[in-house]
């Protein structure tokens, strides 16, 4: 599903014009993308939570050359599916 397929459903369910509904989803990611900018967790109540970790500097490898490198320090976004999430996935409800 793409980011169009969600503009779709919710015009669908809502009727909302699609120019609403796309600005309705663009407006849910830049606020959750903003909320871990700062390093805020985002927590969706039957949906799951986001939350960034940094990752320290690291030596690792190529593989394809043996050859080490520096990886750089970074924030990366982790997401923890709840538990409802985990159920729909797997048919249970």
């Amino acid at each position: 599903m793409t980011k169009i397929d969600i503009v779709n459903r919710v015009l669908e369910h809502t009727g909302l014009p699609k120019q609403d509904a796309d600005i309705a989803v663009e407006t849910i990611i830049t606020l959750i993308k903003g909320a871990l900018a700062k390093d805020q967790p985002v927590i969706l109540r039957r949906f799951g939570s986001f939350q960034t970790r940094a990752k320290n500097l690291r030596i690792g490898r190529n593989p394809k050359t043996g050859e080490e490198a520096e990886i750089s320090a970074r924030n990366v976004v982790r997401f923890k599916a709840g538990k409802h999430f985990k159920q729909a996935v797997n048919g249970e409800s």
